[in-house]
């Protein structure tokens, strides 16, 4: 497996981590935490007027026919800096859902204005029983007329506190569906929560919301094998964005080692420190690497291959990236532990990735399930 960007990711890859650094600095985000949206529509637009919106969408879609590798590189790249946009939230999660679901006129209604960066996306899949089971589905789609009346509740929405559509998940009389459903819609109600990490995301209740039939992306009884897909995305954007917390961890520890004083010396001339900074480093290598693999099997229409390599990614996130960032937090002494220094930004962003789209426990068990993995432990 070549693991090399190309010229064009490479470039990729410079024109977002410069955009990080010079427009929107950690400082940035710090501002935005206690702001009602959270981010700032005029930078979600200017994503999209450079085209990263559309990066993971064919060009029949108003896209620019990447692969998931580039996406991928986006997000590892806005993570250097805490951007705020919510690019994992509307492209990978809403955007990739409505692309795989939807009809043409839906493409044209919904997902070439979030590409512009006209508008966002938002995915309401979780409920409070469903843990991270997109089959368990307590909200109903009631057919009404020509169309359906969809009643629930959803948990966690990441970005719904502002997206202008969200993609809701309800069972319907042909099994689990998913809904386009604008956030103004009569009977719609929106609870803003801030999460641990500093951004905001909604509880959606939803009495009654009547639906047109074409709201419906597919057909009935699709939605859990659709939403199945979109986690695969959602955990490899996870752990992509998850190395980029990582390598700005270890690289700020780093940097830290070699100003901070003690004893009337650097402290990162004291061997121990520098043996926990070369095992940060190694943990941050092989957490790119499996991230890698994950960012290329993502596209792959083999489930196994697929599954398999993004839960061992998931897993890496949960064991040496978590363990970067808890060294690096150490390492910081005191200081790292206030809301003054940036490191605990990274650190709770750090643990949110851990926690979205499968935990530690879910992904063994997912690759341990796997038929592949069975064989070959005969």
């Amino acid at each position: 497996m070549d693991f090399e960007l190309d010229p064009d990711q490479q470039m990729l890859a410079k024109t977002v981590g410069d955009f990080a650094k010079n427009e929107s600095p950690v400082a940035r985000f710090r501002s935005l935490r206690d702001d009602e949206i959270g981010y700032a529509p005029a930078v979600w637009q200017k994503m999209g007027e450079l085209g990263w919106l559309g990066i993971p969408f064919s060009e029949s879609l108003g896209g620019f026919g990447g692969g998931f590798v580039d996406c991928a590189i986006v997000l590892e790249n806005l993570a250097a800096t805490l951007v705020p946009e919510p690019y994992l939230a509307s492209v990978v999660l809403g955007g990739m859902t409505l692309a795989r679901a939807g009809n043409a006129s839906q493409h044209a209604a919904y997902l070439a204005p979030m590409i512009e960066g006209e508008t966002s996306l938002a995915l309401a899949y979780a409920e409070a029983q469903s843990r991270y089971d997109v089959g368990a589905v307590e909200t109903t789609a009631a057919p009404d007329g020509a169309g359906y009346r969809i009643a629930g509740e959803k948990v966690w929405v990441l970005n719904g506190h502002h997206a202008d559509q969200l993609i809701v998940s309800a069972e319907a009389p042909g099994g689990v569906s998913l809904f386009v459903v604008p956030r103004d819609a009569p009977g719609l109600h929106v609870k803003v929560a801030k999460t641990i990490d500093g951004h905001k995301a909604a509880f959606i209740r939803l009495e009654d919301v009547a639906v047109g039939a074409d709201a419906r992306l597919g057909e009935e009884g699709s939605g859990t094998a659709v939403l199945d897909r979109t986690m695969d995305f959602a955990a490899a954007a996870a752990v992509a964005e998850g190395v980029g917390i990582a390598s700005t961890m270890l690289q700020m520890t780093i940097d830290y080692l070699g100003t901070r004083e003690q004893f009337g010396v650097k402290i990162g001339s004291f061997q121990a420190l520098q043996h926990r900074g070369v095992d940060m480093y190694a943990e941050t290598e092989l957490l790119r690497s499996i991230s890698m693999a994950a960012m290329v099997r993502a596209d792959d229409d083999d489930s196994s291959v697929r599954r398999s390599d993004i839960s061992a990614a998931k897993y890496q996130l949960a064991t040496g990236g978590i363990w970067v960032a808890q060294q690096a937090l150490q390492l910081h002494g005191g200081i790292g532990v206030t809301d003054e220094h940036d490191i605990g930004l990274y650190f709770k962003r750090m643990y949110a990735l851990n926690a979205l789209f499968g935990d530690q426990e879910h992904h063994v068990a997912r690759f341990a399930s796997d038929p592949a993995f069975a064989e070959a432990a005969v």
